[in-house]
């Protein structure tokens, strides 16, 4: 089986792991001429540790571990008031032993499948064309000006994937709007930094966050939920703008925030890695068509309120493949993706769901909805802070997605 995947991010390396443990030739392309070291902190919890494990890398995942100690908010003067420090067990908080960057997990996938004599990496490449998708083949047109035909196309190339556009009808994929825009910029660590999730929840529906990296760096992330229907199109028109326009109204808007508010601002022009964008989730009425098939953000991205962007990347690439690998000589593809699809939908669907009061909450408006924030974050830090208190709650809520959220399927080609 050839297959050429456009994308090698999280999705796409994790697919062509397993694919090629199965027998199939794969090639992959990257538009970015060598992979991005860029990202925020990426959580692999759930089904997807399982997943790591069958590919044997939890050890170097664990390497690369952000260093984190666990998530606190603090006040206007940095001043903690409700820790959340990471701990193992059934309770799950906010951070884990399995917390890395985005940038290094794409780099332990892609160190885990360069050198593999079934897979190749184009860098610097993208499928310019499609030429052809019907029952024989799919044939493209590279940028590089080569015509390739493979059997199956994966698109993996991330939330606003133009080569989804160019292959399915605009009414097959819906975009749901959260509400909040976020930016995201990496700063250079200072004395007075910590190896803390450091969460600060100013006033006007403003949150600012640090976190730290294993490289001696500091992640910043600043979102934003608009007050009316005018800001909220300001706020639109500069996601869909420029740089500067970005820059300018993150400065305009987090002045006065209070904390850092000021340091991370001054910091935004000389930053390598900033980047802005509107929370929305893809929602796709199918995932297929013909031979090709959508992956991970391409066809169902959660939105960060989830935390679960990367598993369901990782699971989706695992039972992906593995419906593919139980694939007869001659059968079509299409039979693997309705399955994947079969068995996969239900989850993503269920993780996306997101309460609408979730982003509301995190983001007060007044005084009095910050101290109902502040209250329930201090209750809720003390509960996991006492040992008694958090294995009762443990026993009462179950918590499979520390171990199992979704049942992974048992393929013959992946077992040893």
């Amino acid at each position: 089986m050839r297959v050429l995947i456009s994308g090698a991010g999280i999705a796409g390396p994790s697919l062509a792991w397993f694919l090629a443990k199965a027998g199939a030739r794969i090639t992959t392309v990257e538009k970015a001429h060598a992979l991005l070291p860029h990202g925020q902190s990426v959580d692999i919890q759930g089904s997807a540790r399982k997943v790591v494990k069958k590919m044997g890398l939890v050890d170097e995942i664990l390497r690369f571990h952000t260093t984190e100690k666990g998530a606190q908010f603090i006040d206007s003067k940095g001043r903690p008031f409700a820790p959340f420090p990471a701990q193992k067990g059934t309770l799950k908080t906010f951070t884990s032993e399995f917390e890395i960057l985005r940038g290094d997990l794409a780099a332990v996938f892609y160190n885990a499948t360069k050198d593999h004599p079934n897979v190749d990496y184009l860098f610097g490449t993208t499928v310019k064309e499609v030429i052809s998708n019907d029952n024989e083949a799919v044939k493209v047109e590279l940028s590089n000006g080569k015509v390739e035909t493979y059997d199956l196309l994966v698109l993996s190339d991330g939330q606003w994937s133009k080569l989804r556009e160019k292959c399915f009808p605009p009414e097959s994929v819906k975009v749901v709007d959260k509400d909040t825009f976020a930016a995201y910029w990496t700063i250079p660590r200072i004395a007075s930094d910590n190896d803390w999730w450091n969460i600060y929840a100013a006033l006007g529906r403003r949150v600012v966050s640090l976190r730290p990296d294993p490289h001696g760096t500091i992640r910043v992330t600043i979102t934003r939920m608009p007050l009316n229907e005018t800001h909220r199109q300001e706020w639109f028109t500069a996601a869909r703008g420029d740089r500067r326009t970005q820059e300018a109204l993150l400065r305009k808007e987090f002045t006065n925030a209070g904390w850092q508010s000021q340091r991370l601002l001054d910091s935004i022009a000389t930053a390598p890695d900033f980047y802005f964008q509107a929370m929305q989730q893809i929602k796709m009425s199918k995932w297929s068509t013909g031979r090709i098939i959508c992956l991970g953000d391409t066809a169902y991205a959660p939105t960060p309120f989830t935390g679960m962007g990367t598993p369901l990347a990782m699971n989706g690439a695992y039972v992906l493949a593995g419906e593919l690998s139980k694939l007869k000589d001659g059968e079509h593809p299409s039979k693997a993706f309705d399955s994947y699809e079969t068995i996969y939908r239900p989850f993503v669907e269920k993780t996306q769901y997101i309460p609408s009061y979730l982003p509301w909450i995190l983001h007060p408006d007044s005084a009095a909805h910050r101290f109902l924030l502040s209250t329930v974050a201090s209750a809720l830090s003390g509960i996991v802070r006492t040992p008694w208190l958090a294995n009762r709650l443990a026993k009462m809520v179950s918590d499979a997605s520390v171990d199992e959220d979704f049942p992974l399927p048992e393929y013959a080609a992946f077992e040893d």
